[in-house]
């Protein structure tokens, strides 16, 4: 794939999640936000599967296979030839999005050979959308303007206070024993794969992830952060994989 092809699906992938994202702020914040949350059709469900139609819509004409984590189940027999695969998650962040904290995002990525090459991230609330694609760097559009996001340093975990992506008031005991390795490590609380971005922007070092995540969870920020020079790997040191037979993600580090 040429890089003006590239660039063409990139701009395509950002336009769905700028439109995504204004259709998801619609139903968050409507007036019946807080009692339709308690029914099966909830602003949440709406807004998944609102977001879900809107992408699809867009990244349908490019004629490459699109796995959503609201769209339907593709058996491994039928996706695992394909070179190519978009990756989508229409609303990353379930509890950020019921808080109503902000921290929830719209996920697109384009897998090459289950490799990340293509990754938007967007943030309706924040209004923050991160984008990145192999060979063409990582850019962060905000309100005000639009910024090069820079390359990542190489992660040092003998450092002195790392800033560590993590919950405050959630933290397993995989990531505990983590931190308790570190030399004085700072924590840095978000939401969704935000997680991800506060890295990519500068803020935080590193992020552990000692829990379930599913590919869609993750592609996207994992190719932004991969341009930037930054790494998703497994405990085997192995760079995650995606299109897999399983579509589960083994616990990893990011950084």
């Amino acid at each position: 794939m040429t890089k003006e092809k590239l660039d063409e699906l990139l701009e395509t992938a950002k336009e769905a999640s700028l439109i995504a994202g204004k259709k998801i702020l619609e139903i968050y914040n409507s007036d019946d936000f807080e009692v339709e949350l308690k029914g099966d059709n909830s602003p949440l469900t709406k807004a998944d599967i609102a977001a879900h139609d809107i992408i699809v819509s867009f990244l349908e004409p490019t004629n490459l296979p699109i796995l959503s984590e609201e769209g339907r189940d593709i058996p491994y027999n039928e996706r695992k030839n394909w070179k190519y695969i978009w990756i989508v998650d229409p609303l990353d962040g379930t509890k950020e999005f019921i808080k109503r904290n902000g921290e929830f995002t719209v996920n697109i990525a384009l897998i090459r050979n289950q490799e990340p090459i293509l990754g938007v991230v967007y943030a309706p609330v924040l209004d923050k959308l991160y984008a990145a694609a192999e060979g063409l760097g990582g850019t962060l559009k905000t309100k005000k303007d639009i910024s090069r996001l820079n390359p990542i340093d190489q992660l040092d975990l003998t450092k002195p206070k790392l800033r560590v992506v993590a919950s405050r008031s959630h933290l397993n005991e995989e990531t505990q024993a983590f931190l308790d390795k570190l030399n004085e490590p700072e924590i840095v609380s978000m939401g969704s794969s935000l997680k991800f971005m506060v890295i990519a922007e500068g803020n935080a070092d590193v992020y552990p992830r000692f829990a379930p995540t599913m590919e869609w969870d993750t592609a996207a920020a994992h190719a932004v952060l991969n341009e930037l020079n930054g790494k998703v790997f497994a405990q085997d040191g192995k760079s995650l994989e995606y299109n897999k037979k399983n579509l589960l993600n083994p616990y990893f580090r990011a950084g």
